[in-house]
């Protein structure tokens, strides 16, 4: 018998990349059955606020609101220094401080709505949308701000917008740690064993992609918004590396200091628990 595992991650080019060799099965299952789903960063949010998953992917901001449902898995995550999502502007040399003016957040329970939060309250009218809308909004002038995620970090500038703030080098100077994205979560009603082996094929899969880069591409390419494959390889550089593969102490101290800042902006425990076998 297998267990089942329904299991949902983004669309983004690190997570594809990661995840290549668990979705074409060019690793060991481990005794699982993982049925996937592939979702936009907020639609994964929600659905891991609403428990609709056994494992996924998910803002560490919208984690803190569930923390008692879930665990955080040692591989998988989005942290680092220089990663940070980007508040970008339609025109250069403003700010957003005015109630009149419009900032697009990629949705409430992003990390990066969460700092945008923690670092410019009260000052301009906010709108959620999916996050392939902000720049396209900046650029027709229906919206003076926008918080940049995933690929549009690396085009902002060919697409002539300006930018206002690296919400993510904000992060690192005030708590000194890197910024802690997005990670995989399992739900504490899995067994420990089961959340253990998921971990196991997790990184497996991960490993396989890191040995062997050029194997992920048809996956990366099959849900990017942007197709130049520089850029996904920018992505991934970016967003992969030591603590993908393990948190370590290093990324759990991290989460601490996200989790306490989101607890008191965003309600929850203020502590995200690392699984640890």
């Amino acid at each position: 018998m297998t267990t089942p595992i329904r299991l949902a991650i983004s669309t983004c080019p690190n997570d594809t990349f990661a995840f290549h060799a668990l979705m074409t099965r060019s690793v060991d299952w481990r005794g699982l059955d993982f049925a996937i789903e592939l979702l936009d960063i907020e639609q994964l949010n929600e659905r891991v606020v609403a428990g609709d998953f056994d494992v996924a992917k998910t803002s560490f901001a919208a984690a803190v609101t569930v923390a008692e449902k879930i665990v955080v898995l040692p591989s998988g995550s989005a942290l680092g220094f220089g990663v940070g999502p980007l508040l970008l502007a339609a025109r250069g040399g403003s700010r957003p401080e005015a109630p009149d003016q419009l900032t697009l957040l990629p949705g409430r329970h992003t990390t990066a709505a969460l700092l945008f939060a923690l670092f410019h309250p009260r000052s301009t009218r906010v709108e959620q949308v999916v996050f392939s809308e902000i720049m396209p909004r900046l650029r027709a002038g229906t919206a003076d701000f926008g918080v940049c995620i995933h690929e549009g970090r690396f085009t902002w500038r060919e697409q002539g917008l300006a930018l206002v703030e690296d919400l993510g080098a904000r992060w690192e100077a005030e708590t000194a740690a890197p910024l802690p994205l997005g990670g995989i979560v399992a739900s504490r009603r899995l067994p420990r064993d089961t959340i253990a082996a998921v971990q196991g094929v997790i990184r497996d899969s991960l490993a396989f992609a890191l040995a062997d880069p050029a194997a992920p591409l048809h996956s990366m390419r099959a849900h990017a918004q942007e197709f130049a494959d520089r850029v996904l390889y920018q992505h991934v550089d970016l967003y992969v590396n030591r603590w993908t593969l393990d948190l370590g102490a290093e990324g759990a101290r991290a989460l601490d200091a996200l989790a306490r800042r989101a607890a008191a902006t965003a309600g929850g425990s203020g502590r995200l628990e690392v699984f640890a076998g």
